[in-house]
């Protein structure tokens, strides 16, 4: 006889994603001599970060993982705390029922829910994106506000969806002719939307952006991603 790598059994395609769940965890996490099944319950929101990185790399194929402030967004976001600072959660450990048993305050998914559909949406559609650092991601709304109010009118960035699992979304100033600020979120678009039309040349048909975030102009940033326009009948 020979111990497996963990399996898990399911019965319909809706359980994949918590399959997937317990497959990580416990390869993860689990010791190499245990006795079978037995995992820890708990373990160093560090161990997790490093887990997160590998399988977002592996699963979408690039090189570039998450930086530091993605994981301390990834901590707000699990922990439910957006008071205490980095370092703060560097000592905190993380439970298997916040990584996936307990639902996101205001949500109907749960912390890994979330995660894979951002997962699957970025080796699907927005690989290019991300290994070209044009996607921040991994960041709040309330922080985008925050980053762009003193912005130029026009400037935008790109972040994960926090309402929608899997949807990618574009953050962009609106400035008035008092000078007031205004960021405004344009509605998602999932993976079905960007098979219809990819998110560069979504990001040329809105007139409305001109820089990405700090301040690159967006054909510079975005040029290499446009496909060409098929002329002639549509």
């Amino acid at each position: 006889q020979v111990l497996s790598l963990p399996i898990v059994v399911i019965v319909h395609g809706n359980q994949d994603n918590n399959a997937k769940a317990t497959v990580l965890w416990d390869n993860a996490f689990s010791e190499i001599d245990r006795v079978p099944f037995v995992v820890a319950e708990r373990v160093p929101w560090e161990k997790m970060c490093d887990t997160l990185n590998l399988k977002f790399m592996a699963e979408v194929q690039t090189t570039k993982g998450l930086l530091k402030e993605h994981y301390f967004f990834l901590a707000q976001k699990i922990f439910n705390d957006h008071s205490a600072s980095f370092e703060d959660f560097q000592s905190r450990s993380v439970s298997w029922a916040q990584f996936n048993k307990e639902i996101l305050p205001g949500r109907g998914f749960t912390f890994w829910q979330w995660f894979d559909g951002v997962l699957d949406l970025t080796k699907r559609c927005l690989k290019s994106y991300w290994s070209d650092r044009l996607i921040i991601g991994f960041i709040s709304k309330q922080y985008v506000c925050k980053l762009l109010s003193t912005e130029p009118d026009g400037t935008f960035l790109l972040r994960f969806s926090d309402s929608e699992i899997g949807g990618v979304t574009i953050a962009h100033v609106i400035r008035g002719k008092d000078g007031s600020s205004q960021v405004e979120n344009i509605q998602p678009f999932s993976a079905k939307d960007l098979s219809i039309r990819s998110l560069g040349d979504r990001i040329r048909d809105l007139g409305q952006l001109r820089n990405l975030y700090p301040n690159t102009p967006k054909d510079q940033a975005f040029g290499s991603h446009y496909n060409k326009e098929q002329t002639g009948k549509d």
